[in-house]
């Protein structure tokens, strides 16, 4: 063999390697696991009325006040519907959570180890004000976000490398790392903000002036910390790509802000506002006891999806040294009598908390076993004994409000930690009691609070609790100034990049950031890793609940409730698909104001009042 036929022979393999490493592939919709539900060729998704009407006005309501119409970085409090006038490369649906579809984008371009991803750009999409969106707006918003957006940015896009302007209607982005099957899909929900309107403002100051957007709707007044009023946009670029098709029906949006919720519970009574997700569950076992609900003026429902349940929990910051011995988090929930409450204040509506994912598969459960339980033996010695050896359920009582049995363990734990009881009052070695706040900007929440402050009474420790406004308390929680808050993570049906946010050790000093509890744990980040790694679903579900299970033993949060799906009121006025999404509420995109009811229902309004 000649020298020539040798080297050419000797690189061939190389080159057919290298070939097959960038075998990429164009879609239409890209998925984590699996394939999209719909097609290349779909006409409309399942769960809309492609024929429905469009117009009419929606009042919604709003809670606190607002400052600011830019959500996307750490100063201010946002006003409602903000972050809706902006399009995006690709796009969720309701009824296929792991899947992205193309909008802005009409197809994308990834690799077998999804390395990069590159994004073709339909020529008609456009801005409000009729310039073209484009690459550029696309790599800009990428590096405004990372340079002067919230910090939470960096943090979700951490494994974004670069984005790069390829030509006029392609996009790429580079990630950091192959195989974390989620980027592709978590860059291309990237709202996209137009260059040309933010290059000569400020990006980091609030503002008030409507922005410019590309979306379905456009921010068309605003009355400051009062209202804020949305209008359907008529010639929207979008409106009619199969995507869209049957979606966002309503002519105006207008949100009313409330800073007291049973002045807005009134207000709704009243026909104030439209719709009401009620977080009151005696209002909703007893508030709707009024002639409009008798008649069929206001319609009622628990509406179920298959997402997880939204935890509700009080949630320690252990960044406090005094949160910091597990044991004595641990402890602190044998103050939270869930069946009391449950019998007493909730009219046994709601359910207990026993995982970070409820009401899904995603959720630990018994003992571990089969990959979860492999995965957790790694980290032996690491984590707590009872990972292995129990399930975990939050104390229980017998629903009489007697906390004797309670009493005794926790203060069995509280005095494995150092801390004795001394003249009634919970002290340490130093002389120092145990006594620490809970915030709060919910006035209705005390009901839940001040039950759990009395318990821990009887601990010997002394807590406060304390409403402050809404811009207050938004400051003190990116400032992680509180000992304890209420909170609860909605968790998705795919976690996976969000965790870092939510638990890693990273997010934990980050200012703004989604690390409440303050979770620095190298086992936590390592199981988070393992999360966004999973090479399929059944993977991914294992991990995940080695991942909760952790967390769970960890005692970061007290659990307290979940409810069994949203209590949604409203008035009759509306029209809406036969069939519904599976993953989301569907009323802002799938509903629409039916005329001929909403005559009607004004007809009945004025013949009750007669």
């Amino acid at each position: 063999m000649s020298k020539h036929l040798l080297a050419l022979a000797l690189i061939a393999p190389l080159v057919c390697a290298a070939a097959a490493a960038e075998q990429t592939q164009k879609l239409h919709a890209i998925s984590i696991h699996g394939s999209p539900k719909y097609g290349p060729d779909f006409k409309h998704l399942d769960y809309v009325n492609p024929d429905a009407p469009k117009g009419g006005e929606v009042v919604l309501s709003g809670f606190g006040t607002f400052d600011t119409l830019n959500p996307f970085i750490l100063r201010g409090v946002p006003g409602a519907g903000a972050g809706s006038i902006y399009d995006s490369l690709m796009t969720r649906v309701g009824d296929d959570p792991e899947t992205d579809y193309g909008l802005v984008a009409e197809s994308v371009e990834v690799p077998d180890d999804r390395s990069w991803a590159i994004f073709t750009m339909r020529p008609e999409a456009r801005w409000h004000d009729g310039k073209p969106i484009t690459p550029e707006d696309v790599v800009w918003t990428f590096d405004t976000l990372m340079t002067k957006g919230s910090p939470r940015y960096r943090s979700y896009y951490r494994d974004v490398a670069r984005g790069e302007v390829l030509d006029a209607r392609r996009v790429k982005f580079t990630f950091k790392v192959a195989n974390n099957r989620e980027l592709a899909g978590i860059i291309s929900e990237m709202p996209i903000l137009p260059k040309h309107y933010w290059q000569d403002r400020d990006f980091e100051r609030t503002t008030l002036e409507p922005p410019l957007g590309s979306g379905a709707l456009k921010i068309e007044a605003v009355e400051a910390g009062r209202s804020v009023r949305l209008r359907r946009v008529e010639d929207w670029w979008a409106a009619k790509l199969p995507i869209n098709i049957g979606r966002y029906n309503f002519g105006t949006i207008r949100y009313e802000y409330y800073r007291d919720g049973a002045v807005a519970f009134e207000a709704f009574k009243a026909g104030a506002f439209d719709l009401r997700i009620e977080n009151q569950t005696k209002d909703w076992a007893t508030g709707y006891e009024i002639p409009q609900v008798k008649a069929g003026l206001i319609k009622r429902e628990v509406y179920k999806t298959q997402n997880p349940a939204r935890p509700q929990a009080f949630v320690f910051n252990t960044r406090r040294p005094l949160f910091q011995d597990r044991r004595v988090r641990e402890a602190l929930g044998y103050a939270f009598d869930f069946e009391w409450m449950n019998k007493t204040l909730w009219h046994e509506l709601m359910s207990k908390v026993t995982t970070h994912w409820p009401n899904s598969e995603l959720g630990a459960r018994g003992l571990p076993e089969g990959e979860e339980k492999e995965i957790l033996e790694r980290y032996r010695g690491r984590i707590p004994d009872e990972v292995f050896t129990k399930a975990f359920e939050p104390p229980a009582t017998d629903g009489s409000g007697n906390l004797r049995d309670n009493v005794r363990a926790a203060l069995r734990l509280l005095g494995q930690a150092g801390w004795t009881i001394k003249n009634g009052k919970l002290t340490n070695a130093k002389g120092e009691t145990f006594q620490f706040e809970i915030v709060s900007a919910q006035p209705g929440i005390d009901r839940l609070v001040l039950p759990y402050v009395k318990n821990l009474e009887r601990f010997g420790i002394t807590a406060t609790f304390r409403v402050i406004d809404t811009a207050q308390y938004s400051n003190r929680v990116d400032e992680y100034d509180y000992d304890m808050i209420v909170g609860g993570i909605q968790q998705s049906t795919n976690p996976g990049n969000e965790q870092r946010e939510y638990w890693g050790s990273a997010a934990a000093g980050i200012r703004g950031g989604s690390n409440s509890a303050g979770v620095k744990d190298p086992v936590v980040d390592e199981l988070i890793e393992l999360v966004i790694a999973a090479p399929s679903r059944e993977s991914l579900i294992q991990r995940t609940r080695a991942l909760d299970r952790v967390l769970l033993w960890g005692f970061y949060m007290v659990p307290q409730l979940h409810t069994p799906g949203t209590f949604l009121a409203y008035w009759d006025k509306f029209g809406r698909p036969a069939k519904s999404p599976t993953h989301a509420l569907g009323f802002a995109d799938t509903w629409w104001v039916d005329q001929a009811r909403a005559a009607s229902l004004e007809q009945r309004k004025a013949s009750m009042k007669n």
